[in-house]
């Protein structure tokens, strides 16, 4: 049973029964696939703007800011993880046929809502893009991560998420399977790469910062 609503936490975090659903806006115009492209390439110009930081930093101020950005970082990609996760059980579930006729009537909601969240029309994903990062030592490959959070999250589990709603409306389309194989290669390599540049950092400071918060994310195709 899908629990909706509340403040539970999930009983199975790996079956559709321990899924809390949280309450997300509802989109207006990230269905026109232009008009994504267009804001995507204005986001990530942005979201490679660094800015300088007036005299000095030391290694140890570095390393602070470095951290609070990251902490930044992954209260804003949280939402988005938390809802490829979700779309990726459902669909795992729907092929095992494990879910309840109850189930099967909210999933079109479900998924609608965490297309939402992984869009520019979440708040938290703008916010994302809009992070400015110190032109710092350890701030050069912070900024690297808001671009790599960024394209992860309204590219690769955006278009995971797509794909997915689309194998549930319909009929299962090759090409559809194809592009979710895709796009699952994609979302473990942007992942990889977030979390390379944190390392990257790390070792340019001499510090442990905060890991990017992006799940690693179920097997689907092939599977």
């Amino acid at each position: 049973m899908i629990v909706e609503g509340g403040g539970g936490r999930p009983v199975d975090p790996y079956g559709i029964d321990g899924v809390v659903v949280q309450a997300r806006g509802r989109p207006v115009w990230y269905r026109r696939p232009w008009v994504l492209t267009a804001v995507a390439v204005a986001v990530i110009v942005a979201a490679s703007v660094v800015v300088d930081l007036p005299g000095k930093t030391t290694v140890a101020q570095d390393a602070a800011a470095q951290t609070s950005l990251m902490n930044e970082i992954n209260g804003d990609l949280s939402g988005c993880a938390y809802a490829v996760r979700e779309t990726f059980i459902i669909y795992q579930d729907s092929r095992t046929g494990g879910l309840t006729a109850s189930d099967r009537s909210r999933v079109p909601k479900l998924l609608l809502d965490d297309q939402t969240a992984c869009s520019f029309t979440s708040n938290s994903i703008f916010n994302l893009s809009t992070v400015e990062v110190p032109g710092s030592p350890g701030g050069k490959s912070i900024q690297q991560v808001v671009s790599v959070g960024t394209l992860w999250a309204t590219s690769d589990a955006l278009a995971a998420i797509e794909d997915i709603q689309a194998l549930d409306a319909g009929p299962p389309s090759a090409s559809t399977v194809a592009d979710l194989s895709k796009q699952e290669a994609l979302l473990a390599r942007d992942r990889a790469l977030a979390n390379s540049y944190v390392e990257t950092a790390d070792k340019t400071l001499n510090a442990k910062l905060p890991m990017p918060a992006l799940p690693d994310l179920p097997h689907l195709i092939g599977t």
